[in-house]
């Protein structure tokens, strides 16, 4: 009976509470897969613009596989987790090539696409094609744990077993796609991770936590990420029009963007001109060096807190030809500093440009 209750609330309040969002105006799986990829580990109101771009951009999953990367990584730029967008150039070409651009109709079978895990699948599959799977997000763990008085934590392998089996066991068969919208959309709007507005609550009458004057202990999360703090000391070396800039490769962080050359360091130290190996290479070049003045800029990743500064290098351009020689030798290019705009870069670089025009 609770669980009668809980579902149907929920499909009645959903009509009158939802957003007014493009993706939830149709069953194409390329819309609605675009929609997911961006919202991963980002807000609505942020992720929006990006949709919108990414659509306008790249309208069919045949144009997205037909993308160079950085094209796509430079659509990308400023949402972070830049996995996501090289996942998602990927699983277009894979499904261009394999499947001659359809997705597959099923859960599983979504499941097996790169950069697809359950959530995402679970949403696809009830979005685009009815079929009864519930989702589990950060949204439906809270609602799911506050309403039902689940204490699992839900970063443990039995917790998320025994939130996916309540998940399936309220989800409503007749239509997976409005109940899976308007649990996330519920937990979203209102039963939110600070100060719920329990009082206008439609399930409050018949809600565990709030009975229990729990709701600031649910859900349960134990295993928190450690932080790891990094300095970073770039270098914006200029010649005439001309910049030095870096690829970033490996498996570091931001790979596929571009940045500055970069010292990093242990400590939370300025760099010291007598000390950098870079200004030490490019000292016999007559620069101009340029020491930071304000404080390191602070960018702050899910597992990392960068802080960041820039040391302006000015060569005179009679250096270029040499200037040029050691950016080969360390794997650096020189591009006219107009173009820099046309390249992906992490929002910590973009934020600098912006501030020297």
């Amino acid at each position: 009976m609770i669980i009668s209750r809980f579902t149907n609330q929920l499909l009645a309040w959903y009509p009158d509470h939802k957003r007014d969002l493009p993706w939830r105006y149709t069953r194409d799986p390329y819309i609605i897969w675009l929609s997911e990829i961006i919202l991963q580990q980002t807000r609505v109101v942020q992720g929006l613009p990006y949709f919108e771009l990414f659509l306008q951009r790249f309208p069919t999953i045949f144009d997205l596989a037909a993308a160079a990367e950085g094209e796509v990584l430079r659509c990308w730029q400023g949402l972070g987790y830049y996995s996501r967008a090289r996942n998602l150039h990927a699983c277009a070409k894979e499904i261009v090539r394999e499947r001659n651009g359809k997705f597959p109709q099923s859960y599983e079978g979504l499941l097996k696409l790169k950069g697809v895990g359950p959530y995402t699948a679970a949403a696809i599959a009830s979005f685009a094609f009815l079929e009864p799977k519930a989702v589990l997000d950060g949204n439906v763990y809270r609602v799911l744990s506050r309403y039902f008085g689940v204490y699992s934590d839900i970063g443990s392998g039995q917790g998320k077993r025994d939130f996916e089996k309540l998940a399936a066991e309220v989800l409503s068969k007749e239509q997976p796609d409005i109940y899976n919208q308007a649990i996330m959309e519920f937990g979203s709007l209102q039963c939110t991770p600070q100060q719920p507005d329990c009082g206008s609550c439609p399930l409050v009458s018949t809600c565990f936590a709030f009975a229990n004057k729990a709701v600031g202990e649910l859900p349960v999360k134990l295993g928190r990420t450690k932080v790891r703090d990094r300095y970073f000391h770039y270098f914006y070396v200029t010649c005439g029009d001309e910049v030095v800039i870096n690829q970033r490769r490996g498996n570091d962080i931001w790979r596929g963007l571009v940045d500055f050359p970069l010292e990093e360091s242990e400590l939370d130290e300025r760099p010291d001109v007598d000390q950098s190996p870079l200004l030490k290479e490019l000292g016999r070049l007559d620069p101009i060096v340029l020491l930071p003045q304000e404080p390191p800029r602070k960018h702050i990743l899910s597992h990392q807190r960068i802080m960041a500064d820039f040391v302006e290098v000015v060569v005179p351009p009679r250096f270029a030809s040499e200037l040029s020689l050691w950016c080969e030798g360390k794997g650096y290019q020189m591009i006219d500093h107009r173009t820099l705009g046309e390249l992906g870069k992490p929002k910590l670089i973009l934020g600098y440009l912006n501030e020297q025009k």
